[in-house]
């Protein structure tokens, strides 16, 4: 797999099966189907399997033996944030608890009263943050900028499962209109949220060094944010139990106007996050190498 191209692996059939066990059998039940599924990515998905392989073995400084358990559990534990955020979006919120690491800063954002911007990662389950974010406040909304790749058959049976929430959708244009629609989001108090560890092909990047070696980031995320004149926060929300979840919050403390400067943090902020949560990196490809 050279690069990411922008959709998860998986199909409807796949999806129903897992919502069935949710809804009738609950979230336990699906863990347990899920093991089997792990196991026939660890098996046969060759690709994925050598690049979180590198990952674990020239990243993190795992031994060949740690590493290679280490993929059939990264599998496991990135299954089971999938089966979460169905089993959370569906009306299962009360099945899980959370702690918050960070909540004061989360709330003396909202009471700056100018919007915020959050850049996550792909590591953790992120998506299921705003059933949390929107007990902090009840005007509390969340805006994804998000580039719509994600296969259409599978967005439209999990949007008929899903409970309505008030996320809302920035895609993004070639156009570039949607710097104008962060600008009125902003303009109502509103946060708006990228992912920072993922690009496309022939969009513009940054390069940092991570976890000791040198790799691209989508340009985006960081030069925007560094620009706007709001708060900046990481945020993560990490898995610890298969029933709890930890939501990380810090505030960015960039030079204004820096992208360089606010990918700098960026990336030491989420090293902290890998060296407390090795298992829970989902980029299942050459993350390293992949180049613009």
């Amino acid at each position: 797999m050279a690069s990411w191209d922008g959709r998860s692996k998986g199909t409807v059939l796949g999806y129903k099966i897992f919502v069935f066990l949710i809804k009738n059998l609950g979230v336990r039940s699906a863990y347990w189907l899920l093991y089997f599924v792990a196991g026939y990515y660890f098996l046969f998905q060759k690709e994925s399997n050598k690049a979180i392989y590198e990952y674990f073995k020239d990243r993190l400084g795992f031994s060949h033996g740690k590493a290679r358990k280490a993929i059939y559990k990264s599998y496991l534990v990135f299954g089971k944030t999938i089966i979460d955020k169905v089993a959370i979006a569906a009306g299962q919120r009360n099945q899980f608890t959370y702690e918050f690491d960070g909540k004061q800063i989360i709330i003396d954002t909202i009471h700056e009263n100018k919007g915020s911007v959050l850049i996550s990662a792909h590591v953790g389950n992120f998506e299921i943050s705003r059933y949390f974010l929107s007990e902090l406040n009840d005007d509390f909304k969340i805006n994804i900028i998000t580039t719509d790749q994600e296969d259409t058959a599978i967005k439209n049976y999990l949007d008929s499962v899903f409970k309505k929430n008030e996320t809302g959708m920035i895609y993004v244009r070639e156009d570039m209109s949607h710097i104008f629609e962060i600008n009125s989001v902003l303009s109502r108090n509103e946060t708006i949220v990228f992912t920072g560890d993922r690009f496309f092909p022939k969009t513009k990047t940054l390069e940092a060094s991570f976890l000791g070696k040198n790799a691209h980031f989508p340009a985006g995320p960081f030069m925007i944010s560094s620009r706007l004149n709001v708060p900046v926060l990481f945020v993560y929300v990490m898995k610890e139990t298969d029933k709890h979840y930890h939501l990380y919050a810090r505030r960015a403390k960039f030079i204004h106007r820096n992208a360089e400067s606010l990918l700098k943090e960026y990336t030491e902020n989420l090293e902290d996050i890998l060296k407390k949560y090795p298992y829970q990196w989902f980029n299942y490809y050459n993350f390293w190498d992949v180049r613009p």
